[in-house]
């Protein structure tokens, strides 16, 4: 098959596995919490699911990238589905026989299954011109749009009609996560034929396993030394911190100031400026540049942290500041991932993304975590200005890596 046809038929195949992928996750996701609070009685261990899932998810991004790198790109993704399908059902037996520790487990597994989800950026990736590399991640980032659209309501659809049929309150969403995963692999295992990056040359059947911790670690000593591919990594992780901070955190200022309701608009937005755009950005990625692209998009950051602050609260301004949040991020996400992919050679770049996915999970996890208690002993403004200094820090970044490799080819 002719590589740009094959490439086309790649993105298609791993957007319509993201939006089932993504449609499952989250329609377990957006009731993880209301589940372990409706099973527990105890809001203040409510959380704790969902942060299993987003552990579930960093700890799994190094093996399957090694499985991929071993096997093909459709061997490591399809297992990543199967293990998150088979959470969703250990999720609602948790759930109906009320045991809040086998949902926990039943999270990570599921968090497994995302990290296939985020994977399938770097598929896209693998077969792309140089100059359509940004735009052809962007769309694969942005189909998580229909998955966040659909998946949530659909959550609440299915609770009623399980809970008309005998289920437990926010039980039966896991099947639905179920069913969005199973779709999801049933379409890599079909469709991601021939493996893309058995095309490009990425397979090493003989590359050894790895411990995933001392896999990671050695990936990371192996890369940091790439310029590119440390502001690559860095870039996408500090933003997920950043973005995973303040987004966390927003609904409950806003209950402070009498607007819970509203939060969850401000939430939309935030999410479409996180997905709605991607296609966009990738363009511009393209046509200016990676280095170039994350120095605005910590800008951009920057502007939607710093917005929230000097506004004080003006609910309209909290919906400026979380969309240019979203963008930001979404910034750093597509021009990162083409950024990393094109500075590595064909036989590092598998093992890189796997560490770039472990970064930004176990810093968003560390996010998610924190915030409550920075919040609380701090405020609101000071976790903004946190994120603030966090998105300052790509772009200094940024501007220190444009500048070396100016002068490197300079000298």
């Amino acid at each position: 098959m002719d590589r740009h046809l094959l490439q086309k038929r790649t993105v298609a195949t791993v957007m319509a596995a993201n939006a089932f992928g993504y449609a499952g996750f989250v329609a377990v996701a957006a009731v993880a919490a209301l589940l372990a609070s409706e099973m527990t009685g105890n809001d203040s261990i409510a959380g704790i699911p969902s942060a299993a899932a987003t552990l579930g998810t960093a700890f799994a991004a190094a093996p399957l990238a090694q499985r991929s790198k071993r096997y093909g790109r459709r061997i490591g993704l399809r297992l990543g589905y199967l293990i998150g399908m088979i959470g969703c059902g250990v999720a609602f037996v948790a759930g109906q026989l009320g045991l809040f520790w086998l949902l926990v487990v039943a999270m990570a597994a599921m968090g497994v299954g995302n990290t296939s989800n985020l994977q399938n950026r770097f598929v896209a990736a693998d077969l792309a011109d140089e100059d359509k590399r940004a735009r052809s991640i962007a769309l694969v980032v942005w189909v998580g749009t229909v998955g966040a659209v659909v998946g949530s309501p659909s959550a609440a659809w299915v609770n009623r009609i399980g809970t008309s049929l005998g289920a437990n309150e926010w039980v039966t969403p896991a099947l639905l996560g179920g069913i969005g995963f199973a779709a999801a692999g049933f379409i890599i295992n079909t469709w991601l034929r021939p493996d893309p990056l058995e095309v490009a040359g990425g397979i090493d059947p003989d590359a050894p396993g790895h411990n995933p911790i001392h896999g990671a670690v050695r990936t990371l000593r192996l890369v940091w030394p790439n310029l590119q591919a440390r502001l690559a990594i860095v870039a996408m992780a500090v933003s997920q911190m950043a973005m995973v901070a303040v987004m966390v955190m927003t609904p409950l200022h806003m209950k402070d100031h009498g607007h819970a309701e509203l939060s969850t608009l401000v939430i939309a937005v935030h999410v479409f400026g996180m997905f709605g755009l991607a296609p966009l950005i990738g363009r511009w990625a393209d046509r200016f540049g990676r280095i170039r692209s994350l120095q605005v998009g910590a800008l951009i950051l920057g502007a939607g942290t710093v917005g929230v602050v000097i506004a004080g609260y003006v609910p309209a301004l909290m919906f400026t500041g979380l969309f240019l949040l979203g963008i930001g991020w979404s910034v750093a996400l597509i021009a990162g991932s083409a950024l990393l992919t094109e500075s590595l050679p064909e036989s590092q770049r598998v093992d890189a993304q796997g560490l770039a996915d472990v970064m930004m999970s176990l810093l968003g996890a560390t996010a998610a975590f924190s915030s409550g208690f920075v919040k609380t002993a701090v405020g609101y403004e000071w976790l903004a200005n946190f994120a603030t200094a966090a998105a300052i820090l790509i772009l200094i970044g940024a501007i220190r890596t444009s500048a070396r490799m100016a002068m490197a080819r300079a000298g």
